[in-house]
């Protein structure tokens, strides 16, 4: 099985970040935030396996330019892969009701 590196770009990271910020302080939802936020890195990080199973963004501004998306619960991580160099890099991850 081929396998990929998973990067995130600095944005992505910050996403996940403010994610867990808004659910733990402003919502006063830890538990929440610390599982959601969780969920996302473990399914960030099966990207490193077949991440071309994931669909492709068709929608907002990454849309038809070869990005692809991994939806966990209702946030969306938008992600590159590199075929040449068996890479995978993660743009951002923000709420699904947003128009990214």
């Amino acid at each position: 099985m081929v396998r990929y590196e998973v990067l995130l770009y600095p944005k992505a990271f910050h996403d996940i970040e403010e994610i867990y910020s808004y659910l733990a302080n402003e919502k006063s939802e830890p538990g929440i935030a610390q599982g959601l936020t969780d969920r996302i890195w473990d399914a960030i990080g099966s990207l490193e396996y077949n991440p071309q199973s994931h669909q492709d963004r068709l929608a907002g501004r990454y849309s038809n330019k070869g990005y692809k998306q991994l939806i966990v619960d209702n946030y969306i991580a938008i992600f590159k892969i590199d075929e040449d160099k068996r890479k995978v890099f993660v743009i951002t991850v923000q709420y699904g009701g947003r128009n990214l």
